[in-house]
């Protein structure tokens, strides 16, 4: 098996060729240009060639039209005769393929559902997620802190929901507590909640969770299988777009063990349009997605941000990506051109051009690239004329994809949405034991009043003319012992406004009551 990926290479004034070795390929890279410029054709021939050499591989679908990976290249293709000139040019035997795909949706609509729990997600997720402030992240986190320490689980919104509402009814225990909780951050993380749910967010939360295994495997005939998550309509929430693969490469560093420096990766994650990620990100989610990118390749995963322009990336995190194909970039402006520039300067020079004209001047399918070499430095820019894919180019139809989804080893494995025990359930239940004891005390207090009353009316005659109460009642109660007192003490504070008082106490101890 071959230890890389052959990228492209040309003729005169282009690069003999240009590889990928597949040991480097967890040193991350970077896929950059403009609109229109070819970057979809990278990202599709890098997803065929990581296969072939058996790497799984996680993509997302931003504009519907990597589905072709799943079936064969045509010779009756628009492009057929340009693909096979290009092959010839550049020295590749071009065949044509199929690759095995499994697609995936948030939505559940054009691939099989992905979810996470409220609880792998965290409140620095969600706060990210939902835009709130530092005060309203401050009392999720109160939020998670004591579903963690009282065992209840969050599984998914409404369990959030309901653990919220709790902390708002409790909120000046909770603040004597942990700081202050106020009802007015609780009410504006439920609206962000609500907004969140109206979106259609609510579908990526809840089990069965996503257990990533399935985005780890590889195929029977020894290729790795191409997870292709369905990310036209996800585009509408780009928070929840960037949110949710923050997330799963997140999961990824957590869960993996260390494998050192591999022959070839266990898992690349492509993430498209990852300026989503960086635009009024905080400091403390940038230096987490840092952190990530430093220490992942440890686990064996290679990670690719695809962006329009490098500048679209933190310079902490750029300097981490080794492997390198930039697309052209168009200087109008001169904030294009200082841009441009800035760009040109990441790159080892070329003595045989200048590298930021070079940038401007490629076409449609070309590209300069540096890739590592097998001493892991980075290569001098070359000009490349990018390979043909084996794959179909552009989308498959809507039937297709389902033949493809119904065969699918992962069909009917997340298609139901499971409802089991948890935070929502188990407040619920608490709520209303206590509302039960409640309506029980008010009952006794009723029952002991009524007998009073009775007492108090009950009278004998004495033959003096005058009556007198029952002495054998009033005996009974004056001389009760301290378990009668005990009893009627209960009684009378689990009735009227004191009793009311005590409820609140029960709902308020809830998470004790366990």
């Amino acid at each position: 098996m071959s230890d890389h990926i052959f990228i492209g290479g040309g003729g005169e004034g282009y690069a003999e060729a240009q590889k990928l070795l597949l040991s480097h390929t967890n040193r991350h890279g970077l896929i950059a240009g403009a609109t229109g410029t070819g970057k979809t054709v990278t990202l599709q021939i890098l997803a065929e060639g990581l296969s072939a050499a058996g790497v799984p591989v996680f993509l997302s679908d931003v504009k519907g039209d990597l589905s072709g990976l799943a079936v064969s290249g045509s010779t009756s293709a628009k492009l057929h005769d340009a693909f096979m000139k290009r092959a010839s040019t550049i020295g590749l035997d071009l065949q044509y393929d199929a690759f095995p795909v499994t697609f995936w949706d948030l939505y559940g609509e054009q691939g099989h559902p992905v979810r996470a729990t409220i609880a792998e997600m965290g409140p620095l997720l969600l706060s990210r997620l939902l835009e709130l402030s530092d005060v309203q992240e401050g009392v999720l986190n109160v939020a998670f802190r004591v579903a963690d320490e009282e065992g209840l689980p969050l599984l998914d919104l409404e369990d959030l929901q309901a653990l919220l509402l709790w902390c708002g009814q409790n909120s000046k225990e909770l603040s004597l507590q942990y700081g202050n909780v106020s009802t007015s951050s609780v009410g504006a993380i439920q609206r962000a909640l609500l907004t969140l749910e109206n979106q259609g967010g609510d579908a990526l939360f809840g089990e069965p969770a996503l257990e990533l295994e399935d985005l780890m495997r590889v195929a029977e005939d020894g290729r790795g299988v191409i997870n292709l998550l369905a990310a036209d309509k996800l585009m509408n929430a780009p928070k929840l777009y960037a949110t949710f693969l923050l997330w799963l490469l997140s999961e990824l560093f957590e869960v993996l063990p260390e494998v050192g420096n591999p022959d070839k990766p266990k898992l690349v994650f492509f993430f498209d349009e990852a300026h989503l990620l960086f635009d009024g990100a905080p400091k403390a989610l940038v230096d987490k997605v840092e952190q990530v990118a430093r220490l992942i390749r440890s686990k064996g995963v290679g990670v690719f941000f695809i962006t329009q322009n490098p500048a679209d990336v933190p310079d902490s995190i750029l300097g981490q990506l080794g492997n390198r194909v930039q697309h052209a970039l168009r200087a109008f402006t001169a904030k294009d051109r200082k841009e441009l520039d800035k760009a040109a300067e990441t790159y080892r020079d070329n003595p045989a051009f200048d590298t930021a004209e070079a940038i401007m001047d490629v076409g449609t399918g070309e590209a300069v690239t540096s890739m590592l070499d097998h001493k892991g430095i980075p290569q001098i820019v070359e000009r490349t004329l990018i390979r043909p894919p084996s794959s179909q180019l552009g989308p498959i139809s809507k039937a297709e994809r389902g033949r493809q989804m119904d065969a699918s080893p992962m069909a009917g494995k997340y298609e139901e949405r499971l409802d089991r025990n948890s935070a929502s359930e188990m407040l619920a239940k608490r709520a209303e034991e206590a509302a039960k004891a409640a309506e029980e005390a008010e009952a006794l207090e009723e029952q002991a009043a009524e007998e009073e009353r009775e007492h108090r009316r009950g009278r004998r005659y004495s033959g003096t003319g005058t009556s007198e109460r029952s002495s054998s009642r009033g005996r009974k109660r004056s001389t009760g012992g301290w378990g009668d007192k005990l009893a009627s003490t209960v009684v009378r504070e689990l009735t009227g406004t004191t009793g009311r008082r005590i409820v609140r106490g029960i709902l308020g101890g809830l998470f004790r009551g366990r």
